[in-house]
């Protein structure tokens, strides 16, 4: 009886009028793939670590990564080009703190420090990436907008004759 129903449902239908709710569509972004990539060779790369005495700093180090695309993600999914602009934010500062994870990586000998100089080239890219967007968001958000000034306009008669 399942198998029927499911026969009849359109997935399709559904997805597409869920990707139109979104306020943006996260897999069209370069910056959601480029951060996606990153969160995926940042994994690769703690799990070279030693087996024993860094599975904190591991675990950290992929939060941080994860988080940049999980806020990209998030901030679609978000009401507002505001409430977007804030999820790029957190995905910025996520850059920052995975950037100094990496170095750090590298200071206690568990990356290689051309690794390490290697990610944190993609990191800075992604942020950068990020720092466009966000301004883009907030000045689209600036355009629809209506603008709400307190002042009051005084009607002056330019008429003298």
């Amino acid at each position: 009886m399942l198998d029927d129903w499911r026969g009849e449902f359109d997935y399709a239908n559904l997805t597409q009028r869920l990707q139109l709710a979104s306020v943006q569509d996260y897999r069209r972004l370069r910056v959601w793939r480029n951060a996606h990539a990153l969160a995926l060779k940042v994994r690769r790369a703690t799990n070279q670590f030693p087996r024993t005495g860094y599975a904190s700093f591991k675990s950290q180090l992929t939060s941080a990564a994860e988080s940049i695309a999980f806020n990209i993600v998030e901030g679609c999914g978000a009401n507002s080009q505001k409430e977007l602009a804030r999820f790029l934010d957190i995905s910025m500062k996520s850059t920052t703190e995975l950037q100094y994870q990496l170095c750090l990586a590298a200071d206690y000998g568990v990356l290689s420090d051309l690794e390490s100089k290697s990610l944190v080239v993609e990191v800075i890219d992604v942020r950068k990436m990020l720092c466009g967007l966000r301004a883009k968001v907030l000045a689209s958000d600036q355009c629809r907008s209506p603008h709400t000034d307190k002042r009051t306009t005084v009607k002056r008669d330019t008429d003298h004759a």
